[in-house]
C-alpha cells in the first residue's frame, strides 16, 4: 500500500473518530469531562451506543496509536484497514443523523372521544385489540383508556347486573383508569432523543407509557404515531 493511500486512511479514521467524539459530546449532558472513553460511558444508556461500544473502545486504542505516536506530518505509526476505515464512517454516520423515532413508531393509532358510546369503543376493541388507547376531549388528548381500566369499570359495574352499554360513555369509564404519564414530542424527535425522554422519567420515578408524536408535539394534534419503551428496545442496530 503506497503512503498516500495509507495517510488517506488514517485521516479518514481521524475524522470519523473526531465525528464520533462530538456526537458523545452532544449525548453525554451535563458532564465537563471530555475525554472519549468517559463520553462513551455516560452516553452507554443509549441502545445505539451499546451496540457500538466494544468497537469504539477499540477504535480508541487505534486513534491513540495513530494521534499520539505521530512523528511527523503524514507520518501514522500504525496503519487502520480500509474495512475499518469504512466501518467507523458507517458508525460516524449512524451517530451523526440517527432516525426519526417515527420510523420506529406504531402509526396505526387508534384514538377514542370522551364523549363516544362504549358499545362503540368495544366493538373497535374487539378490531383493533391494543392495550391502550389515547382518548381526546374537544380535540385535546387527555389520557389513555386502557383494557386494564376497562376490567375495572366491568368488576363493578356489569359482574352485577345488565348494564346498556349504549347508555355509557368512555367518560364514565375513565374515572376507573389510573394516571398514565405520557408525553407528546414533534415529528422531527429522533431515536436517540427518544431514549432520553424514557430515561429523564424513570430518574423522575415514573414509566412513561408512550410518546405521542405529532406535527409539531402538541397534544391538540392529531397523532402521527406512538413510541413506548418496547419500540426502543426492540430497535436493531446495524450499520
Amino acid at each position: 500500500m503506497n503512503t498516500s493511500f495509507q495517510q488517506l486512511l488514517s485521516e479518514r479514521f481521524e475524522i470519523a473518530f473526531n465525528q464520533i467524539h462530538g456526537s458523545l459530546k452532544k449525548l453525554a449532558k451535563n458532564t465537563t469531562n471530555d475525554k472519549f472513553s468517559a463520553l462513551l460511558r455516560l452516553s452507554s444508556h443509549h441502545r445505539m451506543i451499546q451496540a457500538f461500544q466494544d468497537e469504539l473502545y477499540q477504535y480508541a486504542k487505534l486513534r491513540n496509536a495513530l494521534v499520539h505516536e505521530k512523528k511527523a506530518a503524514g507520518y501514522y505509526i500504525a496503519e487502520p484497514h480500509e474495512e475499518v476505515v469504512q466501518r467507523i464512517e458507517n458508525i460516524s454516520k449512524t451517530l451523526s443523523k440517527p432516525n426519526y423515532a417515527l420510523s420506529i413508531a406504531s402509526k396505526d393509532v387508534i384514538t377514542f372521544d370522551w364523549e363516544d358510546d362504549l358499545d362503540d369503543v368495544m366493538s373497535k376493541m374487539k378490531q383493533f385489540p391494543f392495550s391502550q388507547y389515547p382518548v381526546y376531549r374537544e380535540k385535546e388528548c387527555v389520557g389513555l383508556l386502557t383494557t386494564r381500566g376497562m376490567v375495572n369499570w366491568m368488576t363493578g359495574h356489569v359482574a352485577s347486573r345488565i348494564v346498556d352499554l349504549s347508555d355509557i360513555k368512555i367518560r364514565d369509564v375513565f374515572q376507573y383508569e389510573q394516571k398514565h404519564p405520557i408525553t407528546f414530542a414533534p415529528k422531527n424527535l429522533n431515536i436517540l432523543e427518544a431514549e432520553d425522554i424514557f430515561k429523564d422519567y424513570h430518574q423522575q420515578k415514573q414509566d412513561l407509557e408512550m410518546i405521542i408524536i405529532t406535527e409539531n408535539g402538541k397534544p391538540e394534534e392529531a397523532p402521527l404515531g406512538v413510541v413506548t419503551a418496547w419500540d426502543i428496545i426492540e430497535v436493531d442496530y446495524v450499520v
